[in-house]
């Protein structure tokens, strides 16, 4: 059966094409020829799944998406203290390009503007700009699954259009913040942020951060737990730019956006998304994937301020030899009940009964709810025989206060 999430995420893209504002980020020749109508969403989850929705097949640069990663990669090499030396970690309330510096000390206001990604590029160890910009892209391709390439005319378009972060790398080599050459630098970031992606690229990344550091099918730690944590803390704050603060109070997931018109968002302990979108709004940031994010937060409940009072896992066993007897505990909400469709996804006989045993669960959110009943009516229509055992009433939508 085709997933009702897929059908979701359909559905939200159909909503959303209408939108119509922004424009296609303008000094980069190589991104000024985006198609403006390419459009695709991507949701990967810490167990594994992956639904995607719309154009994932087109790929596009990376741009300052990269900036997360970049951070993890000189964290990793240098400590917390250290790197709290060369950048700080507060909102700028400023436009990404804009010279946001402490007065006191030089230091850029986080590493998620320009001169703050310039300095944490310079901390990165390696011999060369080339050298720093290859670690940066390891880490992203052994994150995304698959070795991921740069794309030379991006990179080289970055290159011809890039005086103001010259500028900005000299100021900071003035104050001496900046631990390597000013165009050493530049050249290595613009290598960073020319990196081709797709949707599914960034859903899969998201979705090892959403792990705590670790690939969901591999089982192999790809980012320190600690610095993944940090690197999630800045996001949420300092990711959208001088959009940062609603974004946190609307959508509540922590994010990185770049002038490609993508936005990869991270919700620890449940799913990894991504949106492509090339037209931007005023803070930079993609038009209709700030819509498709106000969407899916709102749809699916993944504001990270709501919380259900237990974490325990969804499906308690799986019995039966004539049929086939789920049984679920806990508290479900979207992770729990999409790591029950994703069981049910994997083939079962339409010849043996189905029977899903909600006995042992506590609680049950609209989201989780809607999930399951969908997923019940898709089985039927396979031809399954489906019974649901629910003595607390879980499936049966609560009385409005």
């Amino acid at each position: 059966m085709q997933s009702p999430i897929t059908r979701y995420l359909e559905s939200v893209l159909d909503d959303c094409r209408e939108l119509d504002g922004g424009a296609i980020a303008e000094g980069n020749a190589e991104l000024e020829r985006a198609d403006p109508n390419a459009f695709a969403v991507a949701l990967a989850t810490v167990g594994g799944s992956i639904y995607s929705a719309g154009d994932c097949d087109v790929e596009f640069s990376i741009q300052s998406i990269s900036k997360a990663l970049a951070y993890a990669v000189a964290l990793d090499d240098n400590g917390l203290e250290r790197m709290l030396e060369a950048t700080d970690v507060e909102p700028s309330g400023d436009s990404f390009n804009e010279i946001s510096l402490e007065h006191s000390t030089g230091r850029p206001r986080n590493p998620l503007i320009n001169a703050g990604a310039l300095a944490v590029h310079s901390m990165i160890r390696g011999n060369c700009a080339q050298e720093r910009a290859d670690r940066v892209r390891d880490l992203h391709s052994r994150c995304a699954g698959r070795q991921l390439s740069t794309n030379t005319a991006v990179y080289e378009a970055e290159i011809e259009s890039d005086d103001r972060n010259t500028a900005i790398a000299h100021l900071l080599k003035s104050v001496g913040v900046l631990a390597a050459d000013p165009a050493e630098v530049v050249d290595g970031y613009a290598r960073q942020c020319s990196v081709d992606v797709n949707c599914v690229d960034l859903a899969t990344i998201a979705s090892v951060m959403a792990n705590g550091g670790v690939d969901p099918t591999t089982e192999e730690r790809l980012i320190d737990g600690a610095v993944n944590r940090h690197v999630l803390s800045v996001m949420s704050t300092c990711g959208m730019y001088d959009g940062s603060g609603s974004w946190v109070a609307t959508v509540g997931i922590p994010a990185k956006s770049g002038v490609a018109g993508a936005i990869i968002g991270v919700l620890p302990g449940q799913v990894g998304l991504a949106v492509l979108s090339p037209k931007l709004n005023e803070h930079g940031n993609s038009v209709r994937g700030v819509a498709v994010f106000e969407r899916l937060s709102r749809d699916l409940e993944l504001h990270m301020m709501h919380v259900a009072p237990s974490g325990s896992s969804a499906i308690r066993g799986v019995t039966g030899e004539d049929a086939t007897n789920v049984q679920l505990q806990g508290d479900l909400r979207f992770a729990g009940a999409e790591s029950v469709l994703a069981m049910l996804a994997t083939g079962i006989d339409p010849r043996r009964r189905i029977t899903l045993d909600l006995g042992h669960v506590r609680s049950m959110d609209d989201v989780a709810r809607r999930l399951l009943d969908d997923a019940v009516a898709g089985l039927r229509e396979d031809g399954h025989d489906v019974d649901i055992d629910d003595p607390h009433g879980s499936m049966t939508v609560p009385d409005p206060e």
